[in-house]
């Protein structure tokens, strides 16, 4: 179980994405820096409780026209080999220290509890309660039973059929989709808005 602590994060969540989320491919520019406000999300538990796991949305409102951005992202507490490119940055937690933030899809423990999320193998957790489900979290899977071993999931074993949604909206599933994640946020204007976090697709 994660426990949630209230406490400080220097830089905090936002300020790291504002400086992150130009370079990445599939953002939206607005030709002015983000203007980001959390909107929403949820967690997943690590089953050895080393990595915190936040699928995070935040809307940027810099532009004509809001856009919500699903973050997912691992916690840290030593840098994780191999994933210098996936580093969203370091932070100083109030409680933990130094803490690595990774952009999670690339980290093998989050694809992997996705997975499991897909499977009924996880539970969503509240975005900030500690042992707190989230209901209105859902995942549907229409495949066979899984033909790996969860050591073999672990690793990061079928996260290629994995896709994660970066630019939410309230689109239709995609076709073909065994299965997809779905969850809700919140616009700036305070309507409720609810969409595919993820999908997994057949290999």
């Amino acid at each position: 179980m994660a426990i949630i602590h209230k406490t400080t994060m220097s830089p905090g969540k936002l300020e790291l994405l504002a400086a992150w989320l130009p370079a990445q491919p599939w953002y939206l520019p607005t030709g002015r820096p983000p203007a980001l406000a959390r909107a929403g999300g949820f967690r997943l538990d690590d089953p050895e409780g080393e990595v915190g796991i936040e699928f995070m949305v935040v809307t940027d409102t810099s532009g004509e026209e809001p856009t919500a951005y699903h973050v997912p992202l691992t916690y840290r507490g030593a840098p994780l080999a191999g994933a210098e490119a996936a580093l969203v940055g370091t932070t100083e937690h109030g409680v933990l220290g130094r803490r690595w933030v990774y952009d999670g899809p690339h980290d093998p423990v989050l694809a992997a509890q996705l997975l499991a999320l897909f499977h009924g193998r996880a539970v969503p957790q509240a975005q900030s309660l500690s042992d707190t489900p989230d209901p209105t979290v859902t995942a549907r899977y229409d495949g066979p039973d899984p033909a790996v071993a969860d050591a073999d999931a672990r690793a990061g074993a079928d996260a290629d059929a994995l896709t994660v949604t970066r630019v939410l909206g309230n689109a239709a599933p995609a076709t073909g989709s065994l299965g997809e994640v779905t969850a809700g946020w919140t616009g700036p204007d305070g309507t409720a808005h609810r969409g595919v976090f993820a999908s997994l697709a057949a290999r």
